[in-house]
């Protein structure tokens, strides 16, 4: 029996912040993401969303012997989705595995405010990752099919709160800060 597969479009797309091996990229049909608020967290994080008319770019990885708890412990204000019949894996178009995402449920989603903003560290996790996977080109593709940009963003890269913050090149941090500005999103300092 194979494992089952976890599809990630955030920072699970940055392989520096798991050691999950045999991550192949990977399109999720029929929900969306969005920068949403949870009760269980103090910040804006990303979520997928069920939308029958959006896709998005992500990963999906082999969940180690296949027990959930690590990342169910990782992901733990979201719950998981079944989406096997969902996603695509690139340059295999006969990929049948089982597969779940993680959301946050809508009960429990809010939009993000100047007290729950997105953290810029985050931010910048995702943007390396998007740009390791899917290219330039797969960040710009991360802005345009994620919704929520409105919510204020937390400068927090001199001191990350972010408690998987990576190192990005100048490369990088003119990417993540280019992303911003496109965005017009509220910058706090």
């Amino acid at each position: 029996m194979t494992s089952p597969y976890f599809f990630g479009y955030g920072s699970l797309v940055n392989s520096a912040t798991h050691s999950h091996e045999g991550v192949e990229p990977a399109t999720l049909t029929g929900w969306s993401r969005a920068w949403r608020r949870t009760r269980f967290r103090d910040i804006s994080f990303l979520t997928a969303v069920p939308d029958s008319h959006a896709s998005i770019a992500g990963i999906v990885a082999p969940v180690p012997n296949s027990d959930w708890a690590a990342l169910d412990a990782r992901e733990f204000a979201y719950y998981r989705a079944e989406v096997s019949r969902h996603v695509k894996v690139h340059g295999n178009p006969t990929w049948g595995q089982h597969v779940s995402v993680y959301a946050i449920s809508e009960q429990d989603q809010e939009g993000g405010t100047e007290q729950t903003p997105i953290l810029l560290s985050y931010l910048d996790v995702v943007v390396q990752g998007y740009h390791k996977v899917f290219g330039e080109q797969g960040v710009w593709d991360f802005v345009e099919t994620t919704k929520g940009w409105d919510t204020p963003i937390l400068n927090d890269r001199a001191a990350p709160l972010y408690p998987r913050a990576q190192t990005l090149s100048a490369f990088e941090v003119h990417l993540s800060d280019a992303v911003v500005s496109h965005t017009n999103a509220r910058l706090i300092i």
